[in-house]
């Protein structure tokens, strides 16, 4: 099975979800975040530099967890909403 390129917009939502992560993340190191949401190092780089910008369900709610942020947020940002959308 052959995946299809992501679209600009998917991209996108991967760009903001990552930089919401980043700004979450505040002076913690990404290993600090990364052990705890369970996650490799390299992963969380690449999920908050947009390089993974469609991260499974599980990844992101761990890093919510994490990061104190809700699910709610994290979904209004990769649609690029407000809070009051």
């Amino acid at each position: 099975m052959v995946r299809e390129p992501l679209t600009e917009d998917e991209l996108a939502q991967g760009r903001r979800i990552g930089s919401l992560l980043r700004a979450a993340r505040g002076p913690r190191t990404l290993g600090a975040v990364a052990q705890g949401a369970g996650l490799s190092v390299e992963t969380l780089r690449k999920i908050e530099t947009g390089r993974i910008p469609t991260p499974s369900f599980v990844t992101i709610a761990s890093l919510a967890d994490e990061l104190g942020l809700s699910l709610d947020e994290i979904w209004r940002q990769r649609f690029g909403l407000s809070s009051r959308s």
